[in-house]
């Protein structure tokens, strides 16, 4: 069966200042099947969405995924591993609780104060986490105290885990949960024999995206295909 595609309005871009966004979108409630293909032509999900930008005269946003075989932390992310050594990984189903609503909140109020996701109350928050068609898993990161200081939503492939969206206390930034957390998922790939971590989407002229480029080897896609990060980036520059 075809899939009935739509496109956004336009609205102002969250990454460069003075351009406009515009998605394609398509719902995959009553074909889930779909997603994988779909997320290896650079689409990504959001609740029982997938899209993928198509945006007017511009196209800064490029999909990346980490070979996780390949990747070799770095001596600084080495440190950082050390660092959040006394921390618990648990993988569950995507129910959230109330205590990952509270980190949620104080997360966005101090990084994204100006972005939509700032105005979300608890029930948009638990359908951004739960309403999912395909695979999906809350991976979450507690102290030796049993505080929940991080959180990932992730959904799994048939090659690979893609990170939907985290979460930390930012707070403790000499942990770099942020970094962390990504190396940790590469590990959990790894672990279920799985090929790529997919980030999302790179943009070179934002600063939010620009700690993709620290993981790697990586590919981006472009031109209607997968290739290597570091080659196509070289070549556009």
């Amino acid at each position: 069966m075809p899939l009935s595609m739509r496109l956004s309005m336009r609205s102002d871009c969250p990454y460069i200042e003075g351009q406009t966004e515009q998605r394609i979108a398509v719902d995959i409630t009553e074909n889930p099947r779909c997603h994988d293909g779909l997320a290896r032509a650079g689409f990504r999900r959001v609740e029982n969405w997938v899209y993928r930008p198509a945006c007017p005269q511009c196209n800064a946003c490029l999909p990346w995924r980490v070979d996780v075989n390949q990747f070799i932390p770095s001596r600084n992310m080495a440190r950082i591993i050390r660092k959040n050594n006394d921390l618990t990984r648990r993988i569950s189903s995507p129910e959230p609780t109330n205590a990952h609503y509270r980190l949620f909140k104080s997360y966005v109020t101090k990084r994204h104060d100006d972005g939509q996701m700032a105005r979300m109350d608890q029930r948009d928050f638990s359908s951004m986490i739960n309403n999912s068609p395909i695979e999906t898993v809350l991976i979450s990161y507690y102290d030796s105290a049993e505080m929940l200081i991080g959180a990932v939503l992730a959904d799994l492939q048939s090659d690979g885990l893609s990170a939907v969206y985290s979460f930390f206390d930012v707070a403790q930034s000499e942990r770099s949960l942020g970094t962390f957390m990504v190396i940790d998922m590469m590990d959990i790939a790894k672990d279920l024999s799985l090929t790529w971590l997919y980030l999302g989407y790179y943009v070179a002229e934002s600063h939010k995206m620009a700690y993709k480029a620290r993981f790697g080897p990586a590919e981006i896609f472009k031109d209607g295909f997968w290739q290597a990060a570091n080659g196509a980036l070289t070549a556009s520059a």
